[in-house]
Order: C-alpha cells, then structure tokens, then sequence
C-alpha cells in the first residue's frame, strides 16, 4: 500500500523530485524533518501527510 502512495507522488507533476526523496528518508529515519531545505518543506510535508505520516513533520 505504501508503494501505491509513493508511485502516486512520483507522478504528480506539481511534486518536486527532491521532496519525494526527503519524504522516503524521514520514513525510512535516516534523515529529520529538520534536515530538509526550506524551499522543499511544505511539499515534504504535504507528502507526508498523505502517507499517513504527518506526525514526522515537526
């Protein structure tokens, strides 16, 4: 289920690359919310978010 969301964020067109790989970091605790770049942080977030994750946003 988890792949389904990733394949739908990667192919959204309004989504930047960079915040699909920052999401999967923080998912996977290699990086902290606070790692991500702020141009990047609300798109991050949203994706998040949408995963479910939205508790790793703060």
């Amino acid at each position: 289920m988890l792949c389904q969301f990733f394949i739908k964020i990667l192919f959204r067109k309004e989504v930047n690359e960079m915040a699909v790989v920052y999401a999967t970091l923080i998912i996977k605790g290699k990086k902290s919310f606070e790692d991500v770049p702020d141009r990047i942080k609300e798109q991050v977030k949203a994706i998040l978010v949408d995963l479910d994750c939205g508790d790793l946003a703060q």
